[in-house]
């Protein structure tokens, strides 16, 4: 018997003890003002007890099947070995896991250069709960894959086909195939490979201040833990002044449920035997080529991604919605009165929060225009900084005003706070121990490293921007 659990219910028979002596010494009449005192403090200490009993009962039975599982196989650590904190990271409590996540976030940065935005975005998501992102499983799979031995083993699994992993290695490669099998959410199964560890996965440590794409520092991003996002939107709530003393008007707003699913990008790094043979700084090399590449994917598929197997991109989200299109006074020709012209059209609600995207080329023409038709910010090199107060951003994956008739979609104007960007946490990357030429089918002396994720975008409200289009 636990001693601590002992004592709680000791002190929880001798308040029903006293109760029972209360009760027996009123009778049937009514308790006194003293009886009726001692009474209530009975019932406030009985709460408190069990409440205390509950939390003992479930740290008992953590114990009982930690001490289970170490004896069908071994446990791994979470923590360092002279604070002898081995537990079973699947069994350890919600709360628990997150403590230990976050400390373990903390401990392995200092030595891995991470930014501070990058550990503020980390900590936030193991602190998310909700219907799209379960910060559990998140800290979960820091805590399986951020300690010596899984780095270790996964080194040595993007080097080598068959790895010569020490029985720790193994045990840390099994517990974290094990905690894939058993948490994914969404019902979606692993999809194979070596999950990158936490701390260098681009999914989950990319963040805005890193990225050249213009699409990441202006949108809303979402990591989540399952398939797709889903939420809720809305237009805003009508409010409206009522008579004294009369039945309030039907203000209900109109509710839409927006969903974006994500979709698999894939990435491939061959490289040579030689360079394998001896790569220095393995982890954080790794890490930056993936998250550039990816980064590149993404900022074409946020531009004018077709929404069939990739992100739907926000050109192509508004260019299907005819409602928000807005076309140039003079087909063929882009005017300053065409930057009115959108302007004007765009609702109020959507200005404060406002952001221009346009092409290069685009701006640059725009830049020129002077302020006849309002102000603009230009840099000393005549890069357009600011129109109408709000900032502008370019994309070299949105076409450039050709000066020729024709249909082109030109400039974006609205709030990229409705443009969701929903990113899967949790990146794999596979080794592909040998590449083949083309023509004869003979090794090329290279191997590769084959990575997939799952990202997802679309515009949540397409009535917060304007897109302006030639004819």
């Amino acid at each position: 018997m636990d001693p601590e659990l002992e004592t709680l219910r000791s002190q929880l028979t001798k308040l029903d003890e006293e109760r029972r002596q209360i009760h027996e010494a009123a009778d049937k009449a009514d308790l006194n003002d003293e009886q009726q005192t001692r009474w209530d403090q009975i019932d406030t200490e009985e709460q408190a007890l069990r409440g205390q009993i509950k939390e003992a009962e479930e740290r008992a039975e953590r114990a009982t099947r930690v001490a289970e599982s170490r004896a069908r196989w071994s446990s791994v650590q979470v923590g360092k070995p002279d604070q002898n904190a081995e537990v079973e990271v699947r069994n350890l409590a919600r709360r628990d896991a997150r403590d230990q996540a976050l400390k373990r976030m903390e401990e392995a940065s200092k030595g891995m250069g991470l930014r501070s935005e990058q550990l503020d975005q980390v900590d936030a998501i193991l602190r998310r709960h909700n219907g799209d992102t379960d910060g559990d499983i998140i800290a979960r799979r820091l805590l399986l894959t951020e300690n010596d031995a899984y780095r270790s083993a996964f080194a040595k699994a993007m080097t080598s086909a068959t790895p010569a992993w020490t029985s720790e290695e193994a045990r840390a490669m099994a517990a974290f195939r094990e905690f894939e099998q058993r948490a994914m959410a969404g019902g979606t199964p692993s999809a194979g490979g070596y999950g990158v560890p936490v701390l260098i996965d681009p999914s989950i440590i990319l963040t805005a201040q890193q990225s050249l794409n213009p699409f990441r520092r202006i949108s809303r991003v979402e990591t989540i833990t399952t398939d797709t996002w889903k939420g809720v939107s809305s237009a805003g709530v009508s409010w409206s002044f009522d008579g004294e003393g009369t039945e309030v008007s039907d203000d209900s707003p109109t509710l839409a449920q927006p969903e974006v699913p994500t979709h698999m990008a894939r990435g491939f790094i061959p490289y040579s035997i030689e360079i394998g043979q001896d790569y220095p700084n393995f982890a954080a090399e790794m890490s930056r080529l993936l998250a550039e590449g990816r980064d590149e994917l993404e900022a074409q598929a946020f531009a004018v991604g077709s929404g069939s197997g990739a992100p739907t991109g926000i050109v192509t989200a508004l260019d299907a919605n005819t409602n928000v299109e807005v076309v140039v006074t003079t087909d063929g020709a882009l005017g300053a009165a065409d930057i009115t012209k959108v302007w004007k059209v765009l609702p109020d609600r959507a200005k404060s929060n406002a952001t221009w995207v346009m092409g290069e080329g685009t701006a640059s023409d725009v830049a020129a225009f002077g302020d006849a038709y309002g102000t603009r910010t230009v840099d000393l090199t005549g890069q357009l900084e600011r129109l109408r107060s709000r900032p502008v951003e370019t994309s070299s994956y949105i076409p450039d005003f050709a000066g020729s008739t024709g249909a082109a979609n030109l400039i974006v104007v609205g709030d990229f706070r409705k443009y969701l960007i929903a990113e899967r946490a949790g990146m794999s990357v596979e080794f592909v121990p040998h590449l083949f030429g083309t023509t004869n089918g003979r090794p090329t002396g290279q191997r590769g490293w084959f990575a997939h994720t799952r990202i997802g975008a679309d515009s949540i409200d397409d009535t917060a921007f304007r897109l302006l289009q030639n004819q």
